[in-house]
């Protein structure tokens, strides 16, 4: 055969296995559709790469059974990518909440790739549509622009849905069915929530403002940044719980997460009862906000004027402001895929097929997603260099 290893996909999770196989001294070609690797790396994090996260765990990936995903990230920790960045000179920093992001732009993390896939003798393909993947003897039958290519292993690493105008597909799942392995629901994740006409008239106003705060939905809360938009939700509390959002569920907002505050509009009472309500919210949120909710709330008048109950029911509102999304912007604008093959029919420790010897599957392409914040690219380096090992 012409080559022991063929990696579909010069993403993440691609290029690292391929590393892996070629540093085993494996004949591995990479092919992509695309024009040029690592074009997710490339804008991530604002340009900057949220490469990983320091407080990688089972409980912040999702997924029929995200405990699958232990064996890969033990064995490839968050440590062992920091040390190569490191090995590299790739200056870095951590932001809030345990994300590592580059000093410099992401595309420093694509060139380390590219270097390291060139040492390891990976031959890579670009602008090169792949076709079926098929069995043909002990082996694959790998159709290419480039024509047929035949390998021992195939490694699939094409990705989810997400962001289509980049070349996001399907085929990973087709592969996968193609030989009979399940796939899983697939739904846009990490993506902004989509509101109503009637909540629309009231949120566009609003569009551009942005607060800290917790935003829940059934168990699950995220402390972070809210954002208001033309379309409804985002920023990213929205963003992460929108993983766990099913539509027609509530979202519960919290506008002041660890305040009292109804104590502060008791104390506005007191200090400042002249004043609307709409004056003492604006000294918690910001203005035009502020004015929304006092409308809302119905309360007219001076302060001093309004009931202690009725702040505090106003204060409840503000703990706990019930919205309800109608949908997401989709895959278009979504940063991740949940769902896809499911890992029951998968080898936790090499990512490789039970029923099909050969075949793996790695990176988003597999039903295991993570939280906002380098989880996706550690489950990617993780799982691409457990089937680089043995593929």
């Amino acid at each position: 055969m012409a080559w022991d290893v063929i990696v579909l996909g010069a993403g993440a999770a691609g290029m690292f296995a391929a590393i892996e196989a070629g540093r085993r001294g494996r004949r591995v070609l990479v092919v992509d559709h695309a024009a040029k690797p690592g074009e997710k790396i490339r804008i991530s994090g604002g340009g900057r790469c949220n490469f990983t996260n320091l407080g990688i765990a089972a409980d912040r990936f999702l997924g029929r059974n995200p405990r699958f995903a232990l064996s890969a990230l033990k064995r490839y920790t968050q440590w062992d990518f920091i040390a190569r960045m490191d090995a590299a000179g790739i200056a870095w920093h951590e932001k809030t909440l345990g994300q590592l992001f580059c000093d410099g732009p992401a595309t420093q993390v694509v060139d380390l790739l590219l270097d390291d896939m060139k040492g390891a003798g990976v031959v890579l393909w670009t602008s090169c549509a792949p076709g079926a993947v098929t069995r043909r003897g002990a082996g694959f039958a790998v159709e290419t622009a480039r024509g047929v290519q035949e390998a021992a292993s195939v490694i699939i690493a094409t990705g989810g849905k997400s962001i289509p105008k980049m070349g996001a597909s399907a085929h990973g799942y087709r592969f996968a069915e193609s030989f009979g392995l399940p796939v899983t629901e697939t739904r846009p994740a990490l993506v902004p929530l989509t509101f109503a006409e009637q909540e629309l008239v009231w949120m566009k106003p609003l569009a551009g403002v942005s607060l800290p705060g917790r935003v829940s939905c059934g168990t699950m809360g995220f402390d972070e940044a809210l954002l208001f938009t033309h379309r409804g939700l985002s920023g990213p509390a929205v963003l992460q719980i929108s993983s766990y959002w099913r539509e027609g569920d509530a979202l519960s907002l919290d506008l002041l997460p660890g305040q009292d505050a109804g104590a502060m509009l008791r104390r506005s009472k007191v200090e400042a009862g002249r004043g609307q309500l709409a004056g003492a919210l604006a000294r918690m949120l910001p203005d035009r906000l502020a004015r929304h909710l006092a409308d809302l709330s119905g309360v007219t008048g001076p302060l001093a004027e309004v009931p202690g109950a009725t702040l505090d029911r106003v204060a409840e509102g503000l703990a706990d402001w019930r919205l309800v999304p109608v949908g997401s912007e989709g895959y278009r604008t979504a940063e991740v895929t949940l769902g896809g093959v499911d890992t029951e029919a998968l080898d936790a420790r090499t990512m490789q097929a039970r029923a099909v010897p050969g075949l793996y599957f790695v990176g988003e392409v597999v039903d295991i997603t993570g939280w906002l914040g380098g989880y996706n690219f550690q489950w990617a380096w993780s799982s691409g260099w457990v089937a680089g090992q043995v593929a």
